[in-house]
């Protein structure tokens, strides 16, 4: 996605040589009609495929994650980062390390929001070292649902986040894919 691209490259703040800051856009301000291209984008790569629910965490993938199930035409479920009062009966959780924050968060969804019967497309702004999805992946495992693939907006690939995964055989599709940052520079795939 070449708007993508070029957002990345000329508002991307990098830090150090593992952190690309696109808050401007992304994941702290939104543009409604930039994510919604975004999300057209992520949907039209998936299309053909059964999809009733698109998955993401809280809080940074949900504007693209309703983009996306807005395109589809399908409910979007986020995975709460701790477990809520209101989150009542049979619950999935699984365990998750955010290599910003540096702190390790259990995350829960509603097993009232996931079923067997459910093709689950995962969507989220970053794929880094992979924790995030690996426990969205847990997640729809656990609910007997079908995993449709994953959509990305960013991949870091020098992070090996794909590659932790490859063993469960995820179809990954990312929007833009960063082979390296250093001094400031992103050095696309």
């Amino acid at each position: 996605m070449k708007e993508l691209l070029e957002r990345i490259q000329t508002e991307g703040v990098v830090i150090g040589d593992s952190i690309l800051k696109v808050d401007s856009f992304l994941n702290h301000q939104i543009e409604p009609s930039f994510i919604l291209k975004i999300g057209r984008e992520i949907a039209d790569r998936f299309s053909g495929e059964r999809i009733t629910k698109v998955l993401t965490i809280e809080a940074s993938g949900i504007a693209v994650a309703m983009a996306v199930g807005l395109a589809l035409g399908v409910k979007v479920v986020f995975a709460k980062k701790g477990h809520a009062s209101t989150q009542t009966g049979d619950i999935y959780t699984a365990p998750v390390y955010s290599f910003t924050r540096q702190e390790e968060v259990n995350i829960f969804v509603s097993s009232k929001f996931l079923t067997p019967h459910d093709a689950v497309l995962i969507v989220d702004d970053f794929l880094a070292h992979g924790q995030a999805l690996k426990a969205l992946v847990d997640i729809v495992r656990q609910a007997g649902s079908v995993l449709v693939g994953a959509g990305i907006v960013i991949e870091k690939q020098f992070q090996g986040g794909r590659e932790s995964l490859q063993e469960s055989r995820i179809r990954i599709e990312s929007l833009a894919t960063i082979k390296s940052m250093r001094e400031g520079k992103i050095e696309f795939a």
